[in-house]
């Protein structure tokens, strides 16, 4: 699974803003958090968005917001934090594709973002890729590096 103790540690480097992929890591975990707030009304679950999800044949609808927020909060609160960030980015990327084929299945094809279109979703969804690219490899560098260092084959876990 290659988890260690490590990605559960929220590291001060993780906020060093003269590091743009710490900027584009923060600001897609920052975006998540709007998207769970829409999903709730008054203290419970918003109608429109329950019915969004049922037009999108997500049974039962609720449980599938629910769902969403939960998915959305993690993967935001990991992306702001710095921690698990090759696995949460990777999860943020296919909650946002989940939000495009939903769409789709509403709304049919659509571009812009302001008509209700895919352009947003799959912008963030692609920056999200791109972080977890970018973890993977710093992940991968490090164990190599931690392996051979130890004089033996390469480890990627501890």
């Amino acid at each position: 699974m290659f988890l260690t103790r490590g990605d559960f540690r929220v590291k001060a480097e993780s906020f060093d803003l003269t590091n743009g992929r710490n900027i584009l890591r923060i600001i897609a975990g920052a975006f998540m958090f709007p998207h769970v707030l829409g999903k709730f009304v008054n203290g419970g679950l918003n109608p429109a968005i329950v019915g969004f999800f049922k037009k999108a044949g997500f049974v039962p609808a609720e449980g599938w917001v629910w769902l969403a927020a939960t998915c959305e909060t993690a993967a935001g609160i990991a992306l702001v934090l710095g921690i698990c960030t090759r696995f949460a980015a990777f999860g943020a990327a296919a909650v946002l594709l989940v939000a495009v084929y939903a769409l789709q299945v509403v709304k049919g094809f659509g571009w812009l973002w302001n008509l209700g279109g895919y352009e947003y979703p799959i912008f963030w969804a692609i920056a999200c890729v791109a972080i977890g690219i970018e973890e993977w490899k710093a992940f991968l560098a490090t164990g190599r590096k931690a392996g051979l260092a130890a004089g033996g084959a390469p480890k990627l876990a501890v």
